[in-house]
């Protein structure tokens, strides 16, 4: 059976886990229940349908070349029912119960040894809403990817990748990690033109790195515990501001994060900053019908404007400033601090993991991301999905993360903080909503100005 090598992304994030640091994103999937789907049945569905994903039986294997490096190699015991159980939600407000117990499940590091995903599925009554809780090892897979490899559990994908003899090993062994000797010259001057822009984004990273570093409710030390809270935005709402105002819908997103973060610090009776915090905003560099193996991201940095009062000033502080990332591109800048990972040896990771995770506070306060979702309704076991709220991992010495994904003509916000930094996680994702409330009332009134060029 066949192996292949970790890309070197994906072994600097194997590398960076610690057991208070887990480095695993995840989702929570909100479905309504209709006759017949009994938590029995979907249960089986789930571990049938995963099972029958070949990415999902693969384990990370230490190789003996490269000297540090790792690859992935079918677990040859698997065992589906180690990685999806049922649990139960108590009585009372099933969507409250849910995400805390998610936060719960959250703080768990997956197995290193068994491949390094988990599923739950979340319940209350047997005729009530379920949820599925999907945690897969950032290692394994960056949004995008997840979305792709998440997709099989739903009835519509399944019905076209789900064969008979599922349950066995997979129909097709992974790529071999020797390369093609007919790839080796396009390699090679690729390789050359990866290291100029290395040096590019490195001396950026030196720049923008940031010596005093701020003790905020942002970058407070690390609990290991974890928290959610979800919030609920109108994708129709979110279009009318966007064709009123321009920009992007990203654009808007992230003017409501800066805003939020202002509302709720002034809620906290913080006062607001004299220096903005700053953002990650991760970028996919997948090229359409490229190869789907390992992480393939970038970033943009933006300070987010926390210190202007009036909504109109940050809608056009954050166009701008993402404007000038997206005129440099996604591999200029310190935000494309992951590019350099594909230059280093697989020792380098291993043993220089715990000093880059220290130095994400340099860079960046909290995450901001934005996944996609299919378009198409989904569903399990018949029960249409209603939500499904993303979940980015934190960096070491960060308490925020938020992500968002658009279905169903909402855009599902998932925050996840550090437990004991941000116990009012819940007030932010209030702020969120009052925020995006705002915008919209103000736009609609004709009120929110358009950018000055």
């Amino acid at each position: 059976m066949g192996t292949e090598l970790l890309a070197p992304l994906d072994l600097a994030f194997w590398h960076l886990e610690s057991d208070a640091h887990p480095m695993h994103l995840g989702a929570l999937a909100v479905f309504d229940p209709v006759p017949g789907a009994t938590p029995a049945h979907v249960l089986d569905l789930l571990r049938t349908r995963s099972a029958a994903i070949p990415r999902l039986r693969m384990c990370v294997r230490d190789v003996l070349l490269p000297v540090g490096g790792a690859a992935w190699a079918v677990d040859q015991d698997f065992d589906v029912h180690r990685h999806v159980r049922r649990v139960a939600v108590d009585g009372g407000d099933f969507m409250a119960g849910a995400t805390r117990l998610a936060g719960e499940l959250m703080e768990q590091p997956l197995g290193r040894g068994l491949p390094p995903w988990q599923m739950y599925l979340i319940g209350g009554a047997d005729d009530g809403p379920f949820a599925v809780l999907v945690k897969l090892h950032h290692a394994l897979a960056d949004g995008m990817r997840a979305v792709a490899i998440g997709a099989g559990i739903f009835d519509e994908i399944a019905a076209t990748t789900v064969r008979p003899g599922a349950r066995g090993r997979p129909a097709v062994p992974p790529r071999s990690w020797l390369p093609d000797p007919r790839e080796m010259a396009g390699m090679a001057l690729g390789r050359i033109g990866e290291v100029g822009r290395a040096l590019g984004v490195g001396a950026s990273v030196v720049r923008a790195g940031r010596l005093d570093l701020r003790s905020t409710a942002f970058t407070a030390p690390s609990s290991g515990t974890r928290r959610l809270a979800t919030a609920d935005l109108d994708a129709t709402a979110l279009q009318r501001i966007r064709r009123a105002e321009g920009g992007t819908a990203n654009d808007i997103l992230l003017a409501v994060v800066a805003g939020a973060l202002r509302r709720w610090m002034a809620g906290r009776g913080e006062t607001v900053p004299a220096t903005d915090p700053r953002a990650l905003v991760p970028v996919s560099r997948r090229r359409p019908g490229g190869a789907v193996s390992g992480n393939r991201l970038s970033a943009y940095l933006l300070d987010l404007p926390v210190g202007a009062a009036d909504p109109r000033e940050r809608l056009r502080t954050v166009r701008a400033a993402m404007d000038r990332n997206k005129a440099a591109g996604p591999l200029k800048g310190a935000g494309a601090v992951a590019v350099l990972a594909d230059q280093l040896h697989p020792l380098a990771h291993r043993f220089g993991a715990p000093l880059a995770a220290s130095a994400a506070r340099m860079l960046f306060d909290v995450l901001v991301t934005s996944v996609p979702l299919p378009r198409s309704a989904l569903s399990l076991g018949g029960c249409p999905l209603s939500a499904l709220y993303p979940m980015a991992p934190l960096a070491r010495g960060q308490s925020l993360a938020i992500a968002l994904s658009t279905y169903g003509g909402r855009v599902h916000v998932g925050l996840v903080a550090d437990g004991k930094a941000l116990a009012d996680l819940d007030r932010l994702a209030e702020a969120v909503q009052e925020e995006f409330d705002e915008i919209g009332a103000l736009s609609t009134a004709g009120r929110v100005a358009a950018p000055v060029s």
